[in-house]
């Protein structure tokens, strides 16, 4: 019961993280958001898809996890020149 409740909690924590992709893109104007929010949504949807028991195509399931792997690859490296960038721009 209790490793349930972590469950649960971790698909809580998955969607606010999700949340937090699109509020980085719409408010801050990060485009890196839309990697967040796609890799986090994908992990709800693949949880709660495993918890629900849902009928659900195993190799579609595969593909989403692997999308949701290259968006996270996708918004890493967008951070990582991001933050390249503005080392290039700094003074000490």
């Amino acid at each position: 019961m209790a490793l349930e409740i972590l469950q649960f909690a971790s698909i809580i924590i998955e969607l606010i993280i999700s949340i937090l992709g699109l509020i980085l893109v719409f408010k801050k104007k990060k485009k890196y958001g839309w990697g967040i929010f796609l890799t986090f949504i994908i992990y709800v949807f693949y949880d709660l898809a495993n918890i629900a028991g849902w009928v659900i195509n195993k190799d579609i399931l595969y593909l989403l996890f692997f999308i949701a792997s290259i968006s996270a690859l996708w918004f890493v490296v967008i951070i990582y020149k991001e933050k390249r960038g503005k080392r290039k721009n700094e003074t000490w």
